[in-house]
C-alpha cells in the first residue's frame, strides 16, 4: 500500500514542486489549494501522469472548517496519512514598513501562516499518532515549509517575518512532543525562490544576487525545495527531527 501526503498549497509554485517530486516518490497525494479544481486540472494530470493517486482538497488553511473537511475527505478516500507538508502561505496584500503596518494585515498573514499551519500540525499528529497505535511499523513525518524570513529581518513585511518565525518554533514544539512516538518533525527552509510570488520583485533579486547575495549565484526553484522535501518523506534523516534544512543557495551564511 503506497504512502500518502497532504501538501497544502501544493498546486503551484514551491508546493507544486514538492508535489511532483512525492509522486516520483511513489506517494499518493492530497493536493491542497484555493483555486477552484477546474483552474488546476493540468497541475493535477501531471502529477496522475507521474505514478500519484491524486484528490483535491480545496479550502482556506486558516478556517477551522476547512481543516476538518480536508483531513475528513483524506480519510475517506485513502483511509491514512503519512506526511503533511505545510506549505501554504500568503504575502502582506501590500508592503509597509513596520511603523505604518496594519493590524488587520498582520491579522491576515498570521491567520493564514501561522495558526493555520500550528493547529492542522496538531490535527494531524494526533492521526499519526493513532496510526502509529494502530501499527507499530508506520512510519510519519510532519514536514514545514518557512523561509529565510525566520531569520532575516524584512521591515517593510514584518508581519511576514513574525509568520515564519513562529513556524520555526511551530517545528521545534511538534519535534519535541512528538519524539516519544518516534514521528520526526522537520522544517524546510528556502531562500529566494522564483515563483509567482516573487514575479513581482524578479529585478531586484536579479541584481542582488549579481551582487553576491547568495553564495550560489543564482536563484532557487521549486524543484530545489522539491528534492529536499522528498529525501525528508522518504525517510532518509530518521535522527534528524527538530533540524532545520536551508535551501538558500548559502544566503545566510555569514562571511566576510
Amino acid at each position: 500500500m503506497k504512502r500518502v501526503a497532504f501538501v497544502t498549497g501544493g498546486s503551484r509554485g514551491i508546493g507544486y514542486g514538492i508535489a511532483e517530486y512525492l509522486a516520483k516518490e511513489g506517494f499518493d497525494l492530497a493536493i491542497n489549494g484555493m483555486r477552484s479544481e477546474e483552474l488546476i486540472t493540468d497541475a493535477l494530470q501531471n502529477l496522475r501522469a507521474l505514478g500519484a493517486e491524486v484528490i483535491y482538497c480545496p479550502g482556506d488553511i486558516a478556517s477551522k472548517e476547512a481543516r476538518e473537511a480536508m483531513l475528513a475527505k483524506i480519510k475517506a478516500h485513502f483511509g491514512r496519512l503519512h506526511v503533511l507538508v505545510n506549505n501554504a502561505g500568503v504575502a502582506p496584500k501590500e508592503r509597509r514598513d513596520i511603523l505604518e503596518a496594519t493590524e488587520e494585515s498582520f491579522e491576515y498573514v498570521l491567520t493564514t501562516n501561522l495558526q493555520g499551519p500550528y493547529f492542522l500540525t496538531q490535527a494531524v499528529a494526533n492521526w499519526l499518532i493513532a496510526q502509529k497505535a494502530a501499527a507499530p511499523d508506520f512510519v510519519g513525518s510532519i514536514i514545514t515549509i518557512s523561509s529565510v524570513s525566520a531569520t532575516v529581518a524584512s521591515v517593510n513585511r514584518g508581519e511576514y517575518c513574525v509568520a515564519k518565525a513562529g513556524l520555526s518554533m511551530t517545528t521545534q514544539l511538534f519535534a519535541a512532543r512528538l519524539g516519544e512516538f518516534d514521528i520526526p518533525v522537520y522544517e524546510v527552509r528556502p531562500g529566494i525562490i522564483r515563483t509567482d510570488m516573487t514575479a513581482g520583485v524578479t529585478g531586484k533579486y536579479d541584481k542582488l544576487i549579481e551582487e553576491g547575495l547568495c553564495v550560489q549565484k543564482r536563484w532557487g526553484y521549486p524543484d530545489d525545495v522539491g528534492r529536499a522535501v522528498a529525501a525528508l518523506a522518504r525517510g532518509d534523516f530518521p535522527y534528524s527531527t527538530g533540524q532545520v534544512i536551508m535551501i538558500d543557495g548559502g544566503m545566510t551564511l555569514p562571511r566576510l
